[in-house]
């Protein structure tokens, strides 16, 4: 041990080099993840690009005459991805046969939403706002890159499905998807249908991620298909306490 110490005294002086040394390490093995997952997703935009890449969008006559007609259609292909991502996020029984969609783990999934504030961000509350050329120009190709990142993420999701859940975790999202559909059923009892969609959260605890919009999209067509609906409560209200579900 003494032989130890004596080493130290005698090289005290290589601590401040080697610690350089070891924190330039620490940094580069952060820059080599932050580029690793950057190129992850870039090499699935090279993947799926050319078959999900929108065909461009018809340019204006003249930036300063950009007409009513450019911005509906515009707006309309904004409201098409927004369509289609609802489709997912409202879905419950959707997320439980393409999860990735709902996990913010993925860098894909994380892509997509980056790219969703951003087109949301630059829609304007009124639409003759966008005759403005830069305005005009700026939000066309925010929609743009909404549009492929979207289309990227859902080919990945759709490619994987569950594979990357174990076969028992997959038995388990098969009973929650079953459990989802009985909730839905009119045919089943109120006590039934309660049952099944309590049984159905719970079996989904820890697995996937259900967006808060889509268990109060799902509470709510149960609610409204229940006897005594619109006035009915759905039964997460029923056993939280009594809590009114807003009706859409």
């Amino acid at each position: 041990m003494d032989q130890f110490w004596q080493f130290v005294g005698s090289f005290w002086w290589l601590i401040f080099p080697l610690g350089g040394v070891i924190g330039g390490g620490i940094k580069g093995l952060q820059e080599w993840d932050e580029r690793r997952r950057r190129d992850k997703i870039e090499l699935a935009r090279i993947k799926y690009g050319q078959a999900t890449q929108a065909p461009p969008a018809p340019r204006p006559a003249a930036f300063g005459r950009i007409t009513d007609a450019d911005v509906q259609r515009l707006l309309a292909e904004h409201d098409e991805v927004r369509r289609r991502w609802l489709s997912y996020e409202l879905n419950v029984a959707k997320l439980i046969d393409y999860p990735m969609m709902s996990d913010m783990r993925e860098p894909l999934t994380v892509e997509f939403h980056r790219a969703r504030r951003n087109a949301d961000g630059l829609r304007p509350a009124n639409p003759k706002d966008l005759r403005d050329a830069d305005r005009f120009v700026a939000y066309r190709t925010a929609v743009q890159d909404l549009a492929v990142a979207f289309d990227v993420a859902e080919r990945e999701a759709r490619r994987r499905r569950t594979s990357d859940f174990t076969d028992t975790e997959r038995e388990v999202l098969g009973r929650a998807k079953h459990l989802i559909a009985l909730a839905e059923d009119r045919g089943a009892s109120r006590e039934e249908r309660q049952t099944a969609y309590r049984r159905a959260m719970r079996e989904l605890e820890g697995l996937i991620v259900v967006p808060e919009e889509a268990t109060e999209a799902l509470e709510q067509r149960i609610a409204g298909q229940l006897p005594g609906a619109p006035g009915a409560r759905s039964p997460e209200n029923d056993e939280r306490g009594g809590r009114e579900t807003p009706h859409a």
